[in-house]
């Protein structure tokens, strides 16, 4: 039997988490669940980093206690998935309920991509989709686009738009919060 049709494990999120306080992954490691695979992450290039640096400070600067600005942190999508997107809003309760927030909790997801844009689109959006996350934004460095996904349906997003640089956008959930596609883009 080859290797691309054995039969694999899937990993569920008590597991993964088992995984880290028995320190087989540890704070630094770039790893993270989705549908039930542990998925390494691509290291973190200078454009990234700063599209990240430039939204985490303009969302921060506007959410007046609304919501919660989470760069990086994981949220528990499912009993197989827990993504950590570059960016999320959250609602400010998940600071004292004791765990991760669920899909049911956030807001907005934003994912900065450059190499991992395939990944981004076939494998996260339509998993944020499925578990009902309400909107989902994809800051396409390659293409210097923000890909916007609205609507969740168990098949993926129903609506889609393709913003260009000098654009503007803001969350449903926060319609004063308007963001200008450019500024983000290093």
């Amino acid at each position: 039997m080859s290797v691309l049709h054995a039969p694999t494990y899937r990993w569920t999120v008590e597991e993964y988490e088992e995984l880290g306080r028995a320190g087989i992954f540890n704070e630094n490691d770039r790893v993270e669940l989705l549908n039930g695979e542990i998925i390494v992450m691509s290291p973190i290039g200078y454009r990234h980093a700063t599209a990240v640096n430039r939204l985490n400070q303009f969302l921060v600067a506007r959410a007046r206690q609304r919501f919660i600005v989470t760069p990086g942190n994981p949220f528990i999508l499912d009993e197989r998935s827990e993504p950590q997107p570059d960016l999320c809003l959250a609602d400010v309760a998940i600071d004292t309920q004791g765990h991760h927030a669920g899909p049911e909790q956030i807001f907005l997801v934003i994912e900065v991509s450059d190499s991992t844009l395939a990944y981004d689109r076939k494998d996260k959006g339509p998993a944020y989709a499925r578990n009902g996350v309400r909107e989902y934004w994809l800051l396409n460095l390659a293409d210097n686009v923000l890909e916007v996904f609205r609507d969740p349906a168990s098949d993926g997003y129903r609506e889609t738009r393709i913003l260009r640089a000098e654009e503007t956008i803001a969350p449903l959930a926060f319609p004063d919060v308007v963001l200008r596609v450019g500024d983000f883009l290093p």
